[in-house]
């Protein structure tokens, strides 16, 4: 055999290095999941509903969109690039099959407190109910930058624009009974807490850290919300959807080396898109659920939290302070 040249070789030899050891990292840090079961309701099961998905150009969002497009629901795209979400939008209606309900696109930029007051008029003035609310768009550890109006990315995005959003949706969804708001958080809030003395971190900055807090700042956001709901029809439910191959991560700095063993890695590790939708989509559907308020589920199945996930004195406190921050 024809010996390899010397620079080749070396390179040939990082890149065994280097994806050996990102495949012993994924193995340690993301143990192989259960795979999650595909659910199947009946044709007709969210006929007349309409449905709310935000983050739905792309990942999750987008695979739990074409499922209850499947299911007849009538389906609002709520995207900060409405380019991808018409694209996203046709490939849906393509792949959904002849007899399905209906998709559409709205312009929602999370980042912007008044991209979301304008959406949320438009809604109010087109549509005459909400059935499901779902909070899915996300952004994952990235760089240090700040809204619109001046918070932490991540704060500002997985939680005080769905704040805001549901807040200024709650009469519409409350005259649509019985409704539901479906919360998509992460198993990784088991790593944060809420920083109430420097909430928009501008002490220090850490990715990891803030992406965790806001995580579980959807759960405190979760519980309170079923506290204030009691009574109205409206139930709120949050989950956890696993470890799931989107593009949430494309912050995350992979070697170029062992870019290519990163992407077989995750098709072993990591779930589909369709498979991490099916939580979401239990919630959003299922009549097992019906009446079920502030609970987190996984795997279509109630999840046991941690206790700082079921603070009630820090969810309000967080609450009240959503509301000064949004300024409601």
């Amino acid at each position: 055999m024809t010996p390899l040249p010397a620079p080749m070789s070396t390179a040939v030899m990082i890149a065994v290095v280097v994806g050996g050891g990102v495949l012993f990292l994924m193995r340690r840090i993301f143990p192989r999941q259960k795979a999650a079961a595909l659910r199947r309701y009946p044709a007709g099961t969210m006929r007349g509903k309409t449905v709310i998905v935000t983050g739905a150009n792309s990942g999750i969002g987008k695979a739990v969109a074409e499922e209850l497009v499947r299911l007849q629901a009538r389906v609002i795209l709520a995207c900060r690039d409405r380019q991808s979400a018409e694209e996203a939008a046709r490939d849906i209606e393509r792949r959904a099959g002849p007899e399905h309900g209906r998709v559409s696109v709205k312009h929602l930029d999370l980042a912007s407190l008044s991209s979301v007051r304008e959406f949320c008029e438009e809604i109010k003035k087109e549509e005459s109910k909400i059935d499901v609310l779902i909070n899915n768009a996300g952004v994952y550890q990235c760089p240090y930058t700040k809204t619109e109006d001046g918070f932490e990315m991540q704060l500002g995005v997985n939680h005080l624009g769905h704040f805001l959003l549901t807040h200024l949706l709650l009469g519409l969804l409350k005259s649509s009974v019985p409704s539901r708001v479906v919360v998509v958080s992460s198993k990784l809030y088991k790593y944060g807490h809420v920083n109430f003395d420097d909430l928009n971190s501008e002490g220090s900055y850490d990715k990891a850290f803030c992406y965790s807090q806001s995580k579980l700042a959807n759960l405190l956001f979760t519980l309170e919300l079923s506290r204030r709901l009691e009574g109205t029809g409206v139930t709120v439910n949050a989950l956890t959807p696993g470890i799931v191959r989107t593009k949430l991560g494309r912050h995350v700095h992979i070697p170029l080396l062992a870019r290519p063993l990163f992407f077989l890695a995750s098709l072993a590790f990591f779930r589909s898109p369709l498979q991490g939708a099916q939580t979401p989509l239990y919630l959003a559907c299922s009549p097992d659920v019906e009446g079920i308020s502030g609970k987190c589920f996984a795997d279509c199945a109630e999840e046991q939290l941690l206790a700082k996930a079921m603070d009630e004195q820090a969810a309000k406190r967080l609450w009240d302070l959503s509301e000064k921050m949004v300024g409601l």
